[in-house]
């Protein structure tokens, strides 16, 4: 049994192979040569210097799953079931990828001094000592990276200029009516936002925008989306997505035999949703490794289709989102939007499809079982917010 990717994902898959009996040798292969970690902490507690890391706390000998870190997997042949790796080929039976995604870079920045991005360990701890310093820094995109690392860096007492390309934050993942009122959360923290711009050129020590203003930068960090890190995969015969992700059925199988994938490297099929998920979230990277465990080791196949859920803290505020949501579903609001605490809903022919709550975790807690549980909601009750979210179903 061999894990491509020492992230949540692999972490998991090989512990749960364990907790669900698998006897057989479990190999471990991470590229990078730290201790398997924990990814959410880099953008909080380690880059401001509260904590050193975020080791897994698991024991990997107890469980006899062997490591191989700081080990670069090139290539897959799947006829000869092996893997192409910087020490050599590995022969596997059973394959899981779980190789998550990596950020995209910004175009002209790769090789200029002071360009950052936030993804691994080594990219927390070159940002930290750029932070104590308190340097003047511009992080383009406004997403979820890069909001979290705006508030840390407000907390650190830099002075931070977001820039954005589109006409909000989270315009990717958001509707205006929703992302509307996290844009005065900006200015609240002190945080100039500059939407509707690009960046032309990035130098030493600024960065020139599109319009012609030099904005002084000791420090640019970028956060511009991730894609799958599947590009290693290239002529091996795997199923690829539009986005490079590979493409997994409902049990998390590959399109070649014995390769299975998951996290934030695959997407699946949700039978709820009624379309093909790509989920880069921490929470999906915790679930599908049971389920692939689970079909690796047992007789009847389990299929994958859990309600997406995904958390940030920012600006003070903590936002949590569950299921998904599309267009053409109704929108259905609870709260003012201008103080605190608030939540959005979305329904679909009834149903609770999905929930964005502020500041409100029960909200939350209650939406999430109500999706699993694909209940029927009252929209009138629905709106009305002190009234608790399971007491508004239909």
């Amino acid at each position: 049994m061999v894990v491509v990717g020492a992230g949540m994902a692999g972490v998991q898959t090989a512990v749960a192979l364990r907790e669900q009996g698998f006897t057989g040798t479990v190999t471990l292969i991470g590229a990078e040569p730290h201790q398997p970690y924990d990814r959410p902490p880099l953008s909080k507690a380690v880059l401001l210097g509260t904590a050193e890391g975020s080791a897994f706390d698991v024991d990997f000998e107890a469980l006899g799953i062997e490591l191989r870190l700081g080990c670069e997997v090139l290539g897959l042949r799947p006829a000869e079931r092996e893997l192409d790796t910087e020490a050599g080929a590995v022969p596997y039976d059973v394959l899981v990828l779980a190789t998550g995604a990596e950020p995209i870079r910004l175009p002209g920045g790769e090789g200029v001094p002071g360009v950052h991005l936030l993804r691994t360990l080594d990219d927390a701890e070159r940002l930290r000592p750029v932070l104590a310093r308190q340097h003047d820094i511009v992080v383009v995109g406004a997403g979820w990276i890069g909001a979290e690392f705006a508030t840390a860096a407000r907390e650190a007492g830099c002075a931070v200029t977001v820039v954005e390309a589109a006409d909000r934050p989270l315009a990717g993942a958001l509707p205006a009516e929703v992302a509307a009122p996290m844009t005065a959360w900006y200015a609240d923290a002190g945080i100039e936002l500059r939407t509707h711009t690009r960046v032309e050129r990035v130098e030493p020590g600024a960065v020139v925008l599109d319009d012609g203003t030099r904005l002084p930068a000791g420090a640019v960090v970028v956060g511009i989306g991730a894609r799958p890190a599947t590009g290693w995969l290239a002529g091996s015969g795997i199923e690829l997505g539009p986005q490079g992700e590979v493409v997994a059925d409902a049990h998390l199988r590959s399109s070649v035999p014995d390769v299975y994938a998951v996290g934030d490297c695959a997407s699946f099929p949700s039978a709820r949703y009624g379309e093909r998920l790509l989920v880069h979230h921490w929470d999906n990277a915790l679930q599908g490794p049971r389920t692939v465990a689970a079909n690796i080791v047992g007789e009847s196949p389990a299929a994958y289709d859990p309600v997406p859920y995904f958390w940030s803290e920012q600006f003070g505020r903590f936002v949590q989102y569950a299921g998904h949501h599309t267009s053409a579903d109704r929108t259905v609001w609870r709260g003012d939007t201008s103080g605190p605490a608030w939540t959005v809903c979305w329904l679909r022919e009834g149903r609770l499809a999905a929930l964005l709550a502020v500041g409100r975790p029960r909200d939350l807690a209650q939406g999430r079982r109500l999706i699993e549980a694909g209940a029927a909601m009252d929209p009138l009750l629905l709106a009305d917010p002190a009234r608790p979210l399971k007491a508004a179903t239909a």
